[in-house]
Formats: C-alpha cells, sequence, structure tokens
C-alpha cells in the first residue's frame, strides 16, 4: 500500500502489475433500481488520498472523492444490472453480471481482479474475492465510492418523479417510511418483483 492509505489492511496480492482492477457493487438490499457496480484501475504513481469504504464516507466526501477518481484512474467504469435482469436472474447472479459489465467495460482493459466479497463473479480474467475488500484495498474503495455515488444520483432522480416515496432519503432500502409509501401508492415498475415486501403488495392488488 501507499503511504498516504496506510490505513488499509495488509493484503497479499498474486499480481505484481499495473493493471489491477478494484471491483464493488452498491443496492444488493434496495427493493427498488438497479444494481450497480463500478471496476477502476488507479494509478499506482499517482495515489488518491482519502480514499475508504463509501459506506463510512459523508455524500459529499463521497462526491468529491468520485470526481476524483474519474480525473486520476488510468481506467474506471460503472455499469448495472436492471429491476427486471434482478427478478430474472436473482440478485446474487445479477450482481455478478454488473460486475461483469464493469469489468468489460474498462479501457484499457484490466489483468487481475480484486472483488469484493467472497466470490470472483464468473469473468475470465484472474483474480480474488476479498471480504470487507472496499476496507481493505483503495481500489475496490475506489468502486464502492463510484457504484455508491451512481446509484444514489438514480435514487435521487426517481425521487423527482415519484417524490411519495421518499427515494431521495432511504435510497430504496425497506425503511419504514419505503414500505408505508409502499403500501399507500403500490409499486412502482422500477420495484423488484421478486423481492418479498413488492411480492406482498402486488399480491394485494
Amino acid at each position: 500500500m501507499t503511504s498516504s492509505n496506510e490505513r488499509f489492511e495488509p493484503l497479499v496480492i498474486d499480481y505484481s502489475g499495473r493493471w489491477l482492477a478494484g471491483v464493488d457493487e452498491v443496492g444488493r438490499g434496495p427493493l427498488v433500481g438497479a444494481v450497480v457496480a463500478a471496476a477502476v484501475i488507479l494509478d499506482p504513481d499517482d495515489p488518491i488520498v482519502g480514499l475508504a469504504d463509501s459506506k463510512v464516507l459523508v455524500a459529499p466526501r463521497r462526491e468529491a472523492l468520485d470526481r476524483e477518481i474519474r480525473a486520476r484512474a488510468l481506467a474506471f467504469a460503472v455499469a448495472q444490472a436492471s429491476p427486471e435482469e434482478v427478478d430474472a436472474l436473482n440478485i446474487y447472479h445479477a450482481t455478478h453480471l454488473a460486475m461483469r459489465r464493469a469489468i468489460d467495460a474498462l479501457t484499457p482493459a484490466a489483468e487481475y481482479l480484486l472483488v469484493d466479497g467472497n466470490k470472483l463473479p464468473g469473468h475470465a480474467l484472474p483474480g480474488q474475492a476479498v471480504i470487507k475488500g472496499d476496507s481493505r484495498h483503495m481500489a475496490i474503495a475506489a468502486a464502492s465510492i463510484l457504484a455508491k455515488v451512481a446509484r444514489d444520483a438514480q435514487m435521487v432522480a426517481l425521487d423527482t418523479r415519484h417524490p411519495e416515496y421518499g427515494f431521495a432519503r432511504h435510497k430504496g432500502y425497506s425503511t419504514p417510511e419505503h414500505l408505508a409509501a409502499l403500501q399507500a401508492h403500490g409499486p412502482l415498475p422500477e420495484h423488484r418483483r421478486s423481492f418479498a415486501p413488492v411480492q406482498r403488495q402486488l399480491a394485494l392488488l
């Protein structure tokens, strides 16, 4: 690790080249919207200070880092799997589909993957899964930031179209506010039909 990111836990990586991509996703748990994944190849000669798991960063700091990553990374890509794909494939397989799409969109391409979680997404590239990877390697942290900022923006956009659901506040998670709105107004086309709270409301229609 670089000196500016000493807080990242030591991680043994079976790759020493330049084209290592961190991969992470956001949006497994929400009842609505896409699952979003990002892949980032950071420049080892130009470390970005302040990278961390996106969940521990306040929104303005995430957004500032998002801009910095996009400006300074060797490559980055953001991709998604739609609510329809989540319903057709299940959230596990849809998450891996979004990850593979992000990896494939990298230009230049990655040679090795570090993927947050306990499973690789089934891509042809070699790599390793890293539990709590967004707090253990700066490239995965960078990917988590890009994915989080992108998905939050989608929820804010959905909120402008359907303010009665409160998406800008809860980002689609099953909070009491969201569940109450779902009961009062019914599911939107963007809701995931395979998720139990949405299924229950659809059964009442």
